[in-house]
């Protein structure tokens, strides 16, 4: 699926730990890693390589990185200042085709007023992001890890409802799909949520049903390319109808887009993206609206 990772830790999110798992990574289709860590400046401060956090950033990555499979490249970057413009500029340079970030899961309005990674790479890049709670990946074992590591793409939730960010996510995750090595994106869940607004159940069926054919629709494309895949419509909020669909068909991340993901207009409409970035405890995977 993906080959190029670039894998952003501040060592506090847990993110580091997937160094030991390169091999279980490299299963996943990844050929070459990225390990980035950006170290943060004081004012008037003229940081230097030879600076104790550059140089304990260094060994810690050597520490953790152990054998290395064959076919797999692996580099480590430590950066110091604003981690945004490093991470932008570290996936120029490796040409990375997804970025590995956590979130804190900040409220929505901090995150209008002061920002947040996780945000600003939704808006500035134009790369897919795999977003992970940290809570999370710091609580699994270390068998757990390793298995995570090599499902990180296994079986996707597609949310689609036929709009401009819907047809953009799953134009991308076709594309994937389309050049893909074994083991990865084995299934996809295609899901619609019909929100009960008409009180009418003549409306509400004439809903379902044009929902089940967009549906039927993109089934149809992503078979095509060898995915097996289902479809669901559910009843009721959308962004809880999809967690708890994930949880009970054992999904390993949900796939989205959007384009006004951190904009000021979600103060007053939120949408689908921000919401499910601030409840789940999937991964997320972002595709860029762009693309």
């Amino acid at each position: 699926m993906f080959k190029r990772a670039l894998i952003c830790t501040d060592f506090k999110d847990g993110l580091y730990r997937f160094a030991r798992f390169v091999p279980s990574l490299s299963a996943s289709g990844l050929q070459q890693i990225t390990f980035l860590h950006t170290v943060p400046v004081l004012e008037g401060q003229i940081p230097r390589e030879s600076d104790k956090p550059f140089v304990e950033a260094r060994e810690r990555f050597a520490k953790l990185l152990g054998d290395v499979p064959a076919g797999v490249d692996v580099q480590v970057e430590v950066a110091w200042g604003k981690p945004v413009e490093h991470i932008l500029s570290a996936r120029k340079k490796y040409q990375s085709d997804v970025v590995f970030i956590g979130t804190a899961g900040d409220g929505l309005l901090k995150e209008k007023l002061f920002g947040s990674t996780p945000v600003s790479l939704c808006q500035q890049g134009n790369v897919a992001l795999l977003i992970l709670r940290p809570q999370l990946v710091s609580a699994f074992t270390e068998e757990e890890l390793d298995l995570r590591a090599r499902h990180l793409f296994r079986y996707l939730l597609l949310p689609y409802d036929g709009s401009e960010a819907g047809q953009a996510m799953l134009r991308q995750v076709k594309q994937l799909a389309a050049d893909r090595p074994p083991g990865t994106l084995e299934k996809a869940l295609l899901f619609t949520s019909i929100e009960d607004v008409a009180r009418s159940s003549v409306l509400r069926d004439a809903k379902r049903e044009e929902a089940a054919k967009n549906l039927e629709a993109a089934k149809r494309e992503l078979e095509a390319l060898g995915v097996k895949t289902d479809m669901v419509v559910a009843h009721g909020n959308a962004v809880t109808q999809a967690l708890e669909t994930a949880i009970d068909i054992d999904i390993t991340a949900i796939a989205t887009s959007s384009k006004s993901i951190g904009r000021l207009v979600e103060l007053s409409v939120p949408s689908f993206t921000g919401d499910l970035l601030r409840r789940s405890w999937h991964p997320i995977l972002f595709f860029p609206p762009s693309q």
